[in-house]
């Protein structure tokens, strides 16, 4: 049972501006979570919603504010995940926030039993596949050199932000300087179906997925999108819980789901979605939303999982930040993977005095 619960409310300067449809950033807000137990045993996690309702209806100040008052007294409570997902059932919503909390249980789980997390949730290798997501960037020009630029250190996989005006000509330079190299596009919900013949002409790039082309609450449209498309479609923000996964099955709505821990509520979730798309035959990959190499370290161990069949978007962490709060950092082999820790954990030490450096706001929670 935990002792004591920190909140730190953190703010991380990226190396590069990272745009997306929706918007561009330089720095990067998040939500640490460290609990402690009676022994003195601390596990981590990570609430990584940002400082705007952007991607999410989530922020970091609301997941701050959730975890204090609605969350951390049942964290103190319980021993384990599963007792802590139990315990906080009726509280809607607020995924990043529950798996911050649920994520260092699982940390604080594995260190206790002496196991790397990996092993824990039952992951099968010890090194993953990582691919790089590339932002929208202010030419073309500029665009292949950061393509050039990732495919050096040794990526696996190219993904490119698109949105209305940055798609069809950009992939189409794309494809003429890089024909061989696997590629896949992100739309972060910036088209309607009625954009349909402009994805149709995506077809002709030979795309390993179009993600979350329409409505980021949408399902529907998403199954008829799919029927009038060759490129696999794949689903983001549309699935918040494994019943989303079910019925985007059940509906033809994708073929494939990023899974990213935190927008499902954490590493439980994560597992009953991979093993529900694992069931039917579905294909699953790990995408991320800027973490520190905490957060990162929860998603290395999920994407040690069986059914995860695509390069991850899993970078190092010089990718994004010039000085990570974790040692080692993690890194990029030269055959593009990162190598899965085997230390009990998420299996790197967490840097106290590099979160302090970047704390905007710190709380303590203790069982009175």
């Amino acid at each position: 049972m935990g002792r004591r619960l920190d909140l730190y409310l953190v703010e991380m300067e990226l190396v590069h501006k990272f745009e997306t449809s929706f918007g561009a950033t330089k720095r990067r807000q998040g939500v640490i979570v460290r609990i402690e137990d009676d022994s003195g045993e601390v596990g981590w996690g990570e609430a990584p919603a940002d400082s705007e309702p952007l991607y999410s209806y989530e922020t970091s100040e609301t997941a701050f504010y959730i975890i204090s008052n609605f969350l951390a007294e049942s964290a103190l409570r319980s021993n384990n995940p599963e007792e802590f997902l139990d315990r906080v059932k009726l509280i809607r919503g607020h995924n990043m926030a529950k798996a911050g909390v649920e994520m260092a249980l699982w940390d604080l789980k594995a260190k206790r039993e002496g196991m790397p997390l990996w092993k824990l949730l039952g992951g099968v290798r010890e090194e993953i596949e990582s691919g790089v997501s590339v932002g929208i960037e202010e030419s073309i020009e500029k665009l292949l050199g950061t393509i050039s630029s990732y495919l050096e250190k040794g990526y696996r996989r190219i993904k490119l932000k698109i949105k209305p005006g940055w798609d069809y000509e950009v992939l189409k330079s794309v494809r003429e300087e890089y024909p061989d190299i696997l590629l896949q596009v992100d739309a972060n919900a910036a088209y309607e179906l009625n954009d349909w013949p402009l994805l149709k002409k995506l077809d002709e790039f030979d795309l390993l997925m179009l993600e979350q082309p329409l409505d980021y609450d949408d399902i529907v449209d998403h199954s008829v999108l799919a029927r009038m498309l060759k490129t696999p479609i794949c689903l983001d923000e549309s699935i918040k819980k494994p019943e989303d996964a079910y019925r985007a099955y059940r509906l033809g709505s994708c073929s494939i789901i990023n899974i990213k821990p935190a927008r499902v509520g954490g590493l439980i979730n994560t597992r009953k979605i991979h093993d529900f798309c694992a069931s039917v035959g579905m294909p699953v990959w790990i995408g991320g939303l800027l973490e520190t190499g905490v957060g990162r370290g929860h998603q290395v161990a999920a994407a040690t999982l069986p059914n995860i069949r695509f390069p991850n978007d899993i970078s190092a962490s010089d990718r994004y930040y010039e000085k990570d709060i974790v040692d080692p950092p993690w890194s990029l082999t030269q055959e593009g993977t990162i190598r899965v820790p085997n230390k009990p954990g998420i299996g790197v030490e967490v840097l106290e005095s590099e979160i302090e450096k970047r704390t905007l706001k710190h709380k303590v929670i203790q069982l009175s």
